[in-house]
């Protein structure tokens, strides 16, 4: 009966000891396959869409098509306040939304940047950042050409 208790309780001390590493490798690659399963396929080349308010900064990637693939802004990722408007945020939002869209099998983009915040230069860092190659960087901000009348002067 010794020998068995011996042999039994060596058993359950490498059940307990392998359980968790096993589990947590599960988990991570069922993620990355669930999030492949979702999209239906790999997208190897993309764009990728940042937008730099004053007050945000959001990073959005999609096919060549424009459907949307995954995204990621300051305020998802838990900054709150005057905060999600600095070029740290901006960096910390486009490297996170990279590697969702890595996940994807994107490796190659193109870079569209709308907006006069101060996370559009660093937004592109953070996107190099987690490891992909960009071949064209456009500005696609918005200008008026003498548009909408200017509201009237103030009087103080």
């Amino acid at each position: 009966m010794a020998d068995n208790e011996t042999v039994a309780d060596a058993v359950e001390e490498t059940a307990v000891v392998n359980a968790p590493q096993e589990a947590s490798a599960d988990k991570d690659a069922s993620k990355e396959n669930a999030r492949r399963a979702k999209s239906g396929r790999v997208v190897p080349v993309g764009i990728a869409y940042i937008n730099a308010t004053f007050n945000n900064t959001k990073v959005t990637f999609t096919d060549l098509h424009g459907n949307t693939l995954c995204w990621s802004s300051a305020g998802k990722m838990g900054i709150k306040g005057s905060r999600k408007s600095t070029a740290y945020a901006a960096q910390q939002v486009a490297a996170d939304a990279a590697k969702k869209a890595q996940t994807l099998g994107m490796r190659e983009v193109e870079v569209r940047i709308k907006g006069p915040g101060a996370g559009r230069e660093s937004a592109v860092r953070g996107i190099v950042a987690a490891g992909m190659e960009i071949s064209v960087l456009k500005d696609i901000t918005p200008v008026p050409h003498n548009g909408c009348r200017p509201p009237k002067r103030r009087r103080v």
